[in-house]
């Protein structure tokens, strides 16, 4: 796909082709489009519904109309066992090492908590990081050193120091910049430290092995890539090896030994279920299963293909139409460096975002405070839609369309 690229004229023709040569591309079909006019390229925020999600949903209700209270003797394993589907799946995960639950923020928590409980020094971060893993790792209350997730920053970062613990995302949220895992978790481990990689703009996008690129603990979230829904739970990782020598910070009764002796103390369970704490929500957990199911069958290294291919597509159209009218890139040019999603520098990127929502019939999203942000899901979009997508930008641009709408900034961006 990528030589195929090479030798494109950008025209549209040229995206129709590699739609009809995309052996992906009957799986759009699987997903909801309920306005086919609209070009989506923000499931990097949020991903399309799976058709099989509304099967699967109906399924909780009618087995909790019938079951009653009786349905927790299935229920009860769910977040092992999807987080064993999950891991296999996207993670490069043994199974026993994945939990489904929580939020990345919780669990984020739970687990650089657990860490720190054991283990003295600072903690690393990047300081352009995601704004929950700053905070977060601000409240643990230890000193935190910045550095930007490459490993010969790090150890510069960190030479002398002695470190519990590095705290980095895999691909970056603004640029889809993707980190070197194996590089930066050797150089973690040179300097005595534990690294928990955030994957939640990678997970479904990009190929990951978490076991081979040496990573301690990972967390990331199932709305995006994976097409869980708003607000889906998240999962977390930790490395067989490491499990049972941690103990979370958040002792609840799902993470318990014995969960129902009720027990006057809390003693945590053996394995990854020590990570649980409260009642799993069932509902939101039968979500992420179609989307996880998917991307199996789809297989991630053609999803991961596909990804490249189409931010290959986006950067290369941006540079013929986009550039000449002020615009930058933000995102890595190098395909095996970024991420599915594409970041566009622009002054006026607020209000052209605004602009192809409510005028292009466009929706990307933007980020302060200058980015453009698209976002291409592999299943999802195809190279018309990113085509088609840059091809109503160029025009709006030009057009000055952007300088017409109100640029008074809102809640959700």
């Amino acid at each position: 796909m990528a030589d195929a690229l090479r030798a494109l004229n950008l025209d549209r023709a040229d995206a129709l082709a590699l739609d009809a040569a995309d052996p992906l591309a009957a799986y759009a079909k699987r997903f909801v489009v309920d306005d086919p006019g609209l070009i989506y390229v923000d499931g990097n925020s949020l991903g399309r519904r799976p058709v099989a999600t509304a099967g699967a949903l109906q399924g909780v209700a009618d087995d909790w109309a019938a079951r009653l209270v009786g349905g927790w003797e299935d229920w009860i394993s769910w977040p092992t066992r999807l987080g064993d589907q999950l891991g296999s799946a996207l993670l490069g995960a043994a199974p026993g090492e994945t939990l489904v639950c929580d939020s990345v923020t919780v669990n984020l928590y739970k687990l650089a908590g657990a860490v720190l409980a054991r283990r003295s020094g600072v903690v690393v971060c990047d300081a352009e990081e995601f704004p929950t893993d700053r905070y977060v790792v601000d409240a643990l209350g230890r000193q935190v050193v910045h550095s930007a997730p490459r490993a010969e920053a790090l150890r510069a970062a960190c030479a002398d120091r002695e470190v519990a613990l590095a705290v980095f995302s895999l691909v970056d949220y603004r640029s889809g910049a993707l980190a070197d895992m194996a590089a930066v978790s050797a150089a973690a481990h040179e300097l005595g430290a534990l690294v928990l990689w955030d994957l939640s703009h990678a997970v479904g996008s990009v190929e990951i092995d978490l076991r081979g690129g040496g990573a301690d603990l990972a967390v990331g979230c199932t709305y995006k890539y994976v097409n869980g829904g708003p607000g889906a739970p998240a999962f977390l990782w930790v490395r067989t090896g490491l499990i049972d020598r941690l103990v979370s910070p958040v002792p609840g009764w799902f993470g318990a030994a014995d969960q129902f002796d009720m027990g006057p103390a809390y003693v945590p369970a053996a394995g990854i279920e020590r990570f649980l704490a409260g009642t799993p929500p069932i509902v939101a957990l039968a979500a992420v299963a179609p989307g996880v199911a998917l991307l199996n069958e789809a297989g991630m290294p053609a999803v991961a293909a596909k990804g490249r291919a189409l931010t290959g597509l986006a950067i290369a159209l941006h540079d013929r139409w986009l550039a000449p009218l002020g615009f930058t890139l933000a995102t890595p040019r190098d395909p095996w460096a970024r991420g599915a999603h594409v970041a566009l520098r622009h002054a006026e990127a607020w209000r052209i975002c605004r602009a192809l929502i409510e005028r292009a019939r466009v929706v990307p999203d933007f980020r302060r405070p200058d980015v453009v942000r698209l976002g291409f899901p592999a299943l999802t979009t195809s190279f018309a839609d990113v085509f088609d997508a840059f091809a109503r930008l160029r025009d709006l641009v030009a057009a000055g369309e952007h300088e017409r709408v109100d640029a008074a900034p809102r809640r959700v961006t």
